[in-house]
Parts: C-alpha cells; sequence; structure tokens
C-alpha cells in the first residue's frame, strides 16, 4: 500500500486539494450552521487545503537548485510545519464552540486553553527552527533533512488531541452520534497514522490523513445538518398534527355537545347519533376507506340528524305515531340538516351526505328519490349505520330487535333499500358479535323480582344447555286479605332476545315459542311442547332440600335444569314438593329458556349456577321419538337434518370439472329466517371431512345469496341475482318450507372453482380462487334448520 501511495501520492495529493477547496466554497453557502462555526470548519478545509498543497509543492520543488526551488522547498516545508499545528487549533476552537452551543458550563476550559497555548507554541517552534535547524534543514541540492529536533514536532499533533478526547468524553451526551464519531476520526486518526509516519520516510501520509478527516468532518457536519433538520421537520409535523388533533378534538366536542342537546328534546334519540357515527366508522374501515375517509363518514353521520332541532315538539313526542302530513314534514329534516351544517367550510362534505342519508338504494327514500350510485357513498354508509341503530335501540313503543331479526332485514334489503356492498359489510360486522348492543340491565338476571298478578314479571331467560343450571330463589308470597293464591312458576321458552312476549308484534319480532308453564306443586300447562312427563314426590326435610328458612315469611326453592338434543328435564323443589319433568321439545333446533315468574308474591336471591355436569344420550328418559324430515328416499349420499347452524354435513366429494350436485331441500317447519337454508362448502382436509384434520375452508355458500371464506387460503368473487322469479322474501322462506329440488354445477380449472346454482329467483354464481397451493377441493352441503334428502352427485 505504502509503494502505491509513494508512486502515485503527487495525484493524490492534488485530488485531495481539489476536495477540501470545493467543500469550503460549499460550506459557504451552507445556512443552517451557526455563524462563527460556520467559519472555523471554512478555517479548518482551508488550512487542509493550504497544508496539503504546500506538501506537495515541498516535494514538486525537491532538489530543485533554482533560486524558485530555492525559495519553494523552503516555503512549502514552514508552512506545512506551522499550519500542522494551525490545524490543531482550530480543531480546539470548533470543540469550545460546539461544548458553548450545547448549554452546558465547561468547566473543562483550562485543558482546552492549554490545548491552544501548546498549538500556538508549536507554530513558534516552526519559526525558531528556521534559524536552528532544530527540526530540519536542506542540504546542498535542496533536499530536506529531519532535524535532530524532529520528534518535537510530533508533540502538539499527539499529545493535544488526547488532552481534546478526554474533553470529547466528558462532553459525550452534547455531541450527536455523527458529530461524535467524526470529533473520534479527527482526533485518532491523524494520532496513528503520525506514529506510522515516524518510520516512513519519503510519504506524506500524516498530512493526507489530517486533509480526510477535515473532509469527513465536512461529510458528517452535513449529514448531522440533514439529521436536524429532519427532525425540524418531524417536530413541525408532529406540532401541525397535534394542532390538526387539536382542532379535530374541539370540532368533535363541539359537534357532540351540538347533538346531544339537539337529541334531549326525545329520550329515546340520546345518543342515537353518537351511535350511528361509530358504527358508519367501523363500516367505512371495513370497506377500506384511509383514516381520512372514515373520519368524513363520522362527522357526516355524527350530524345527519341535527335537523331535528328545527322540527316542533309536537312531532318530537310522537315520532312513532305521526300522520301521512306529518310525515311529509319530518321529510324535511335532512334538508334542515344540510342547511345547518353548511356553514362549516371546512368539512364541505357535511351538506351533501347529511342531506341524502334518507335516500334508498332503489329509489325509494327522500328528499330526492335519488337511486343506486347516485347517492353519495357517505350518506349511503350512513343509510345503513342508521337502519342499525334505529331497530336495536328501544323505542316507546318496542324493545330493541335482537341481532339475527336485524341481520336479516340486511340480508332481505341488500339492494332494495341499501347499498349491498355496505349492507354485506353490516351483516358481516354483525356476525363478528363487535357491534351487537346489549343492554346490561336487560342481560342480567334480576337478583329479585316483584309479581303481582299473574305473568306480569317475569325474569330474563336462564338457558338449559347440556349442562346442569341450578337455579335458586327465596319467596315471600303475599298474604293480603283479597290475595286467593300465592305462589311461584316458571315458563319454559324460546326467544331471540331470552325475554317473555305476549303481545303479537313481539312475538313475531323475536320469534317468541313458548313450551309451557310449570309450577312447584305439579301443576303444568303444555303449549308448544309435544309432551310432557310430571312427576311429583313430597320432600323429605331432612335432606335440607326444600327447607323452611329461619325466616317463616320465606320459603326457598330450587330448580335443577339439563337438556339432551329435543328433550328438557327439571327438577322443580319447593317446600312441600318436588317435582321431576320431562319435557319433549319440538324439535332440536330450537333454544330453551327458564323464565321465573308467580303470583303475588316476591321472589328474593335468585342465583343462577351452571355446573360442570354435562348430560349425555340415555341421562334424560326420551317420551317422545326424534322428529325426522329425512324419512325420505336416499340416493348417493345419506340423507341429513341440520337442526342449527351446520351442525351436521353430508359426506364430501371432491371437486372436478363438471361435477353437478342435486338434492331435495326443506326447511324445518320452526325455520323463520332467510338463512335457513342449504349451504354449500368448499374445503380441504386430511381426512375429507368438514372440520377434519388440518381443516382449511375456501368458501361457504348459502342459497340466500351470501358467501364468506377465510382469505389466508381463498379469494372469492360473488355475485347474486334476483331474478322476476323472485317472489319476495316471505314467499321463498314458504316455499323452501314446502320443500325444493335443487341443483348446484361445478367447473374448476387449475386453482380456480366456480359454483353456480339458481333456486326460486336467486341466481348465485362464485370463483373461489384457491391461494394455500392444495390441488384438491372437497365440497358437502351443509345449513342451517333443513333437511336434504335424495342427494344425488353427478361426475
Amino acid at each position: 500500500m505504502f509503494g502505491f501511495i509513494r508512486e502515485h501520492q503527487m495525484n493524490i495529493m492534488l485530488a485531495l486539494c481539489a476536495i477540501c477547496a470545493f467543500m469550503g466554497v460549499m460550506l459557504g453557502f451552507t445556512r443552517f450552521l451557526p455563524k462563527k462555526r460556520k467559519w472555523i470548519l471554512i478555517g479548518m478545509e482551508v488550512i487542509a487545503t493550504l497544508l496539503l498543497g504546500f506538501d506537495r509543492a515541498a516535494y514538486t520543488y525537491s532538489g530543485d537548485v533554482s533560486r524558485l526551488g530555492f525559495v519553494m522547498v523552503r516555503l512549502s516545508n514552514f508552512m506545512v510545519f506551522f499550519l500542522t499545528s494551525a490545524i490543531v487549533l482550530n480543531f480546539n476552537l470548533y470543540l469550545m464552540d460546539l461544548i458553548a452551543s450545547s448549554g452546558e458550563k465547561s468547566d473543562s476550559i483550562k485543558r482546552l486553553t492549554f490545548v491552544s497555548v501548546g498549538a500556538v507554541l508549536g507554530m513558534l517552534l516552526v519559526i525558531f527552527s528556521q534559524f536552528t535547524g532544530l527540526l530540519y534543514s536542506f542540504d546542498a541540492q535542496n533536499h530536506y533533512q529531519r532535524g535532530p529536533g524532529f520528534l518535537l514536532n510530533y508533540i502538539i499533533p499527539v499529545i493535544c488531541p488526547i488532552i481534546q478526547f478526554t474533553v470529547i468524553c466528558k462532553y459525550k451526551k452534547c455531541f450527536s452520534r455523527l458529530i461524535y464519531v467524526s470529533l473520534l476520526l479527527y482526533i485518532f486518526v491523524p494520532i496513528i497514522v503520525g506514529i506510522v509516519q515516524i518510520f516512513t520516510y519519503g510519504i506524506s501520509i500524516v498530512n493526507m490523513a489530517m486533509v480526510l478527516v477535515s473532509v469527513s468532518l465536512y461529510i458528517f457536519t452535513y449529514l448531522d445538518i440533514n439529521d436536524e433538520v429532519e427532525r425540524a421537520h418531524e417536530l413541525e409535523v408532529r406540532n401541525l398534527q397535534s394542532e390538526h388533533e387539536s382542532m379535530k378534538r374541539l370540532f368533535d366536542q363541539t359537534a357532540t355537545a351540538f347533538v346531544t342537546a339537539s337529541e334531549k328534546r326525545n329520550e329515546y334519540l340520546t345518543g342515537h347519533s353518537k351511535r350511528v357515527a361509530d358504527v358508519a366508522y367501523k363500516i367505512a374501515k371495513a370497506a377500506g376507506k384511509n383514516d381520512e375517509e372514515c373520519d368524513e363518514v363520522y362527522y357526516s353521520a355524527l350530524l345527519h340528524n341535527i335537523g331535528v332541532i328545527d322540527l316542533p315538539d309536537s312531532l318530537m313526542n310522537k315520532l312513532e305515531t305521526i300522520s301521512e302530513e306529518e310525515f311529509e314534514k319530518i321529510k324535511e329534516k335532512p334538508l334542515f340538516s344540510s342547511e345547518i351544517v353548511s356553514g362549516i367550510s371546512e368539512y364541505p362534505f357535511l351538506a351533501q351526505s347529511v342531506k341524502y342519508c334518507y335516500e334508498k338504494y332503489d329509489g325509494s327514500g327522500y328528499p330526492e328519490g335519488l337511486k343506486g350510485r347516485l347517492i353519495p357513498e357517505i350518506s349511503r354508509i350512513i343509510s345503513v349505520a342508521d337502519a342499525y341503530d334505529m331497530m336495536t335501540s328501544r323505542t316507546e313503543k318496542r324493545s330493541a330487535m335482537p341481532p339475527a331479526i336485524v341481520r336479516e332485514v340486511f340480508v332481505k334489503e341488500a339492494g332494495q333499500q341499501y347499498d349491498p356492498a355496505f349492507s354485506d359489510i353490516m351483516v358481516q360486522l354483525i356476525d363478528s358479535g363487535t357491534l351487537n348492543k346489549v343492554d346490561a340491565e336487560e342481560a342480567k338476571l334480576e337478583s329479585e323480582l316483584e309479581c303481582n298478578e299473574y305473568r306480569d314479571a317475569v325474569s330474563v331467560g336462564i338457558c338449559v344447555e347440556q349442562n346442569v343450571s341450578k337455579v335458586s330463589f327465596d319467596c315471600r308470597k303475599d298474604k293480603g286479605e283479597n290475595v286467593e293464591f300465592s305462589a311461584p312458576s316458571i315458563i319454559l321458552f324460546d326467544s331471540y332476545d331470552k325475554r317473555m312476549h305476549s303481545d303479537a308484534n313481539s312475538i313475531e319480532t323475536f320469534g317468541y315459542l313458548e313450551y309451557g308453564e310449570l309450577w312447584f306443586d305439579g301443576h303444568h300447562v303444555s303449549t308448544a311442547s309435544r309432551n310432557m312427563k310430571v312427576t311429583v314426590n313430597e320432600v323429605k326435610h331432612d335432606t335440607g332440600v326444600g327447607r323452611l328458612l329461619h325466616d317463616k315469611n320465606l320459603e326457598h326453592y330450587e330448580i335443577v335444569a339439563s337438556r339432551y338434543e329435543d328433550h328438557m328435564s327439571l327438577k322443580l323443589i319447593g317446600p312441600e314438593k318436588e317435582t321431576d319433568i320431562i319435557v319433549a321439545l319440538p324439535d332440536r333446533s330450537k333454544a330453551s329458556y327458564i323464565g321465573l315468574t308467580g303470583e303475588h308474591c316476591t321472589l328474593l336471591n335468585i342465583k343462577n349456577v351452571q355446573t360442570e355436569e354435562k348430560i349425555g344420550e340415555g341421562d334424560i328418559e326420551r317420551i317422545c321419538d326424534a322428529v325426522s324430515y329425512i324419512d325420505r328416499l336416499e340416493s348417493d349420499s345419506p340423507n341429513v337434518q341440520i337442526d342449527r347452524t351446520r351442525s351436521l354435513s353430508t359426506e364430501a366429494v371432491e371437486v372436478k370439472n363438471g361435477l353437478r350436485i342435486e338434492f331435495y331441500s326443506m326447511s324445518l317447519p320452526t325455520s323463520n329466517l332467510v338463512w335457513h337454508c342449504p349451504y354449500i362448502v368448499l374445503f380441504y382436509s386430511d381426512d375429507k371431512k368438514v372440520g377434519g384434520d388440518g381443516y382449511k375452508e375456501y368458501a361457504l355458500i348459502k342459497l340466500n345469496g351470501e358467501v364468506s371464506g377465510e382469505e389466508e387460503f381463498a379469494h372469492n368473487s360473488f355475485s347474486m341475482k334476483r331474478g322476476e322469479e323472485f317472489a319476495g322474501w316471505s314467499e321463498w322462506k314458504e316455499l323452501n318450507k314446502k320443500g325444493i329440488e335443487c341443483r348446484v354445477d361445478f367447473t374448476k380449472h387449475g386453482d380456480k372453482v366456480t359454483v353456480i346454482t339458481k333456486n326460486l329467483g336467486i341466481a348465485i354464481e362464485n370463483t373461489t380462487t384457491i391461494i394455500d397451493g392444495n390441488h384438491k377441493v372437497y365440497v358437502a352441503l351443509t345449513g342451517d334448520q333443513v333437511a336434504l334428502t335424495d342427494i344425488r352427485i353427478r361426475e
């Protein structure tokens, strides 16, 4: 390496001089450095340039005995030795400026002052050497010769940087990472090279090293400036974002306060707009909107109902019982809302969004009867979110609708009242369970229940499942003069909201079905149950069950309940009698709940504990045969009756191009939702079973026009069209209960599987693209509350 440097050092010196000079000029244009530091750095680059320039001249004129050579050799060598100490002095000034600008109080100023004095002494020593030849001299041929005190010249470039290093270490935290690295290079590279220089004659590696570290100082300073600018920019951006967030919070708080005030005119509207905004935001997020677009949706939804402030009190107090003339006034509400928010110039989208949020996808809405995509997108999202909250909120005339009924509305009205894309997202959010509003007071089992007339107060339903449940309570009977009968009782039922219902509208809305009524003395009434077997025994008080309490006005009661498939077992334990009851339910598809009630009594200390004990086959006496709707012709695959969502499935078949499956489908008599129909499952598993080992589900296609699948395994492209023969969802459900013939056709090309089927006017086509690398795809039939028979497979 030294041979290469010796051979090319003149060119290397020239190049380094040019680089140093260029960087000095560039520093002159820099505006982001403090003025003092900029001139110090320029001085360092100038000194480095002159140092190497004169060093090169010393080599160039060495041995030249002309008058010019005589002068240039002496001048060049003087400047080289003089500027070596000068560059140490300049670096010392740079270091002092860095520490001073950091705001730290420097108690190391004495050390840095000592370095400055030492550098000045070094320069004076060079001047002294000109008269004594202490450091160097020249022979008759005008060649440079080391003097007896040559090594004295290395005291300043070696000792002074070591002292500077002690200061750098002390104030390390004051420097950025880049500046700290550049300082270390500036300190140690010349020292190391200087030691090598002692043993290397004829090349000027120390001076070249000094120039290189000067260049590195410029480069690292420039990089540090960039970092500083970036940090300043990031800080400015953060400040702007903070200011923006602050303004956003202010707007949000103001808008929320305004909306809250307007909704106080009707207790059933309280919180409506905020809930709609939250749901609309989630729909927008699920639709792939960015944060800014989601915020636009949120604030439009928050203010969509602000027009109620212009409605008269006479309308606000009877929103559910208005006349046609009054409804025309209600239709002006979105116009009022649009007019109110039109003054918010920062959010110009608000006025349009709130104006059209009551339009319907089929054109039947108001105020202008817009249709389809002519309705602004934000308005279409708000329409779905608003409908969801209205249905799931309690009103003066009805309770909140259960999720299953709300879900069915969005399935049925997709493409009619609501944008099908956003309606599908709403269904997915309902299925995920993240939106289901549950009133804690309504969902929790009451601890006390005051019953006057029979059934005027009924507890929330206690679910009866395979795990044994133990219910207990104390009863205080009313002993008034006009009280002829006082006793607790229970109601067995099923409903979507786990509540007992008595009026026709609620019974239909909540799918209420009452199995029967039971008393603790053995009396019973069977309604929708197929049969009841009741056995009454006298209580043995020494068992401690059904005992009288210390308070003679209280009696203790217990219920032990469990269920297996379509049979339910109950043990009712009272103070005097113990009653064993077996109930045969209509079929296996329905849920079963116990509602506590009574007549002229108060139930206290109500508790329910679900045990770990699980009932199995044979544990409950069967008093009725299982209800079967598959006692029909059986073809290529065994018939299946699916009582609950995907509780069973048919045998799987490998999907091949041209596969066709035909079957007879009948929704069970107790079915009442549009998705109580057959489903098609595309999947893979090692054992060819749905839910088996290595199970991967590619697509679940419901014949009512829904599709889902695990996106990590496959992508689905789905289309559903309602033809002219589609007679409406009510007729569709009734025809499914009567039974229909179904046909499903499959095509398979590579990793794509297309499923085509058309039933009762619902035409479905879905293409599943497999992305997990599996070449085998299986299909099976399943469903919800449906019987599948006469299954024919054509390959």
